[in-house]
Formats: structure tokens, sequence, C-alpha cells
């Protein structure tokens, strides 16, 4: 196992390489020019300025010019600046990446308990009515567009009923905690702070749900087909044979079975929804990864697209070194190799 981690982590930094160069390339060859977020129109056909501008941004230099210094200030931990906020791409990645780490969180757990509830009730009473009303479920929840979805449970839930809060992590009229670890939720324990808790856990509810839904969705099918599947072997034949329960044939023989592809759709999910829940914070007002990636896109920020494309890069591969661990965990009988 530590031989496997440290073989991972070694590999680490070129993987990482290899996403930089990917990116920087990738954004250098588009047709659109970053000189339209950074000068204006009216001064777009002003020589000086615009000489000036490519200058001041490295515009002027030639393409390996270019990578080269980009890829010596990203091993001091500058990601350049970005052309719309004008700070520093790691203070934008800083500020918003534990917002989306935090409904990412809440999400797959969500996601993890109720898609895996939902397959074993599903694989349990198979072919009967609790089968078909968990299978139709999990298949709404897939099937039913992000936004519309959002959208539906914000106007239900906020705007008719009142239940829940609207959009934000906070009240608007509420201040933020001092930011120790950017979980909003874990600031406010660390500041003793209950109700901001309360307010910041009662705004993560819905849009939690809306991303964990469509993650159970994919996880309980997994899991029932998984199930089905163990549930007919000679090992739980045998279990059933010498008298153990129908619970403890489920729990502890089937589904401890199906949980090493099912640990692999969750870290999977986990890295994808990192920088693809882009509808859900938009929707939500989270100011997070994904609506920073959607303000670069459209603005041309070039420095921020690749500071996202790194940082997702960089998660999704430590997600995948934890999934392998966690098979580990959950099956002795697997092997790293």
């Amino acid at each position: 196992m530590t031989r496997y981690i440290l073989r991972r982590l070694f590999a680490m930094p070129f993987l990482v390489l290899g996403i930089v160069t990917l990116a920087f390339l990738l954004t250098s060859v588009t047709k659109g020019d970053p000189l339209t977020a950074i000068v204006s129109d009216r001064q777009m056909n002003n020589p000086e300025v615009v000489a000036a501008a490519k200058a001041r941004w490295g515009l002027d230099r030639s393409l390996p010019e270019r990578y080269v210094i980009y890829v010596g200030n990203l091993l001091q931990g500058d990601m350049g600046t970005s052309f719309i906020t004008r700070r520093p791409v790691a203070q934008d990645v800083l500020y918003r990446l534990p917002a989306t780490m935090e409904l990412v969180t809440a999400a797959m757990i969500v996601g993890s308990v109720m898609g895996i509830s939902l397959g074993v009730l599903a694989a349990a009473f198979r072919n009967t009515p609790i089968d078909h009303a968990a299978r139709f479920f999990a298949l709404f929840g897939s099937s039913i567009p992000v936004f519309w979805l959002g959208l539906a449970l914000l106007y239900v839930f906020s705007v008719q009923w009142g239940v829940l809060p609207g959009p934000g992590r906070v009240d608007p009229r509420a201040a933020l905690p001092p930011m120790v670890t950017g979980f909003v939720t874990i600031d406010a324990l660390i500041a003793l702070d209950f109700p901001l808790f309360l307010d910041a856990l009662w705004h993560l509810i819905l849009p939690a749900f809306v991303l964990g839904w469509a993650v159970a969705g994919t996880i309980s099918r997994l899991v029932r087909a998984n199930m089905l599947e163990v549930l007919g072997r000679e090992f739980t034949l045998t279990a059933r044979a010498k008298g153990a329960g129908e619970f403890r044939v489920i729990v502890r023989h089937a589904l401890r079975n199906t949980l090493v592809p099912t640990l692999t759709v969750i870290g999977y999910s986990f890295a994808y929804l990192l920088t693809g829940a882009v509808l859900t914070e938009t929707i939500f007002s989270w100011p997070g990864m994904g609506s920073y990636a959607v303000e670069a896109a459209r603005g041309l920020d070039f420095p921020a697209i690749i500071g996202v494309t790194i940082v997702g890069g960089v998660v999704f591969l430590f997600t995948n070194l934890i999934t392998d661990v966690a098979y580990v965990i959950a099956n002795p009988r697997v092997r790293l190799g």
C-alpha cells in the first residue's frame, strides 16, 4: 500500500505538467482575442494602448516564451492574474474552491446515502412495488435536467411554501464568519456562531439535494445490479443455509461485495462535480469554481481558465488515489499494483 501511494504521488507532478501543457496550448490556439477582456472597445483602435496591454500581460512574447514563464511562475505558486477580476488566480481559486468543496461534499453524502439505500431496497424487494418505486425515483432524478430541477425545487420550497431559503450560501443580511477552512458551516462552528451554522446548513439543503439526486440514480442502479448478482452466488446461499438472517446476508455479505464498483462511481462523481456543478452554482448563486469557470470562459480570461483546469486535474488525480485506497479498506482481498 505504501509503495503504491508513493509511486502515484511521484507520478503526479508529471501528470500535472501534462495537464498544464495541454491547457496552455488549447487556450493559445483559440480564435478568441484575450485583449477584448483587457482593453475596452473604444481603446482597441489605439495602437499604443494595445501595445501597452500586450506588454503588461506578456501577450507580445512568443508561445514558447510564455509557456516557460508560466511554468516557472507556477512552480512558485503563481497561477497568473485574472484578466477580469485583476486579482491573482490563486487567490480567486482559494476563495472559490472551498465553496464548491462544501457543496459537492454535501451532495455526495446525500447522493451516496440515498443511492445505496435505494439500491439495497430495490435488490432486497426485487420485482415488488418497493423495487419499482425505488427505481422510478432514481431514474427520475437522473433524467431531469439539473437546471429545471433546481428552479422547480426553488419555486416550490422557497417561493411557494417558504420552508427553505433561496439562493446564496447564507442569508444576504448575515456576515460570513472569519475564513479558516472556507466551509461556512465549519467556520461558523469554529467561531461558535450556531445561528449562522444553522443558516448555512439550511441554505445547503436544496443545492446539495439537486446535485445528490442525479448522482443517487447512477449509484442505486449500480448497487441494485451488483446486489442481485451477489445474492445469487453460493456464499450468500450458504450463509442463509447456516441460519443467517436476511438483514445480515444483505448488509454483511452482499453489500460489502458491491462496494468496490460503487466506490469507483462515487470517486468519479465527486471529481466531476467539482468542476461540473456549473448550472447548480448559477441557479443557487453559489460562488464556487463552476460559476468562476463560466465567467472566465465568457470573458476569455485565459489565466483563470488554465487555473481552473489545473485545479480540476489535480483534484481528479487525488480523488482517484483516495478511491484506490478505499478499495482495499472496503475489500481487503483487493491488491493494488
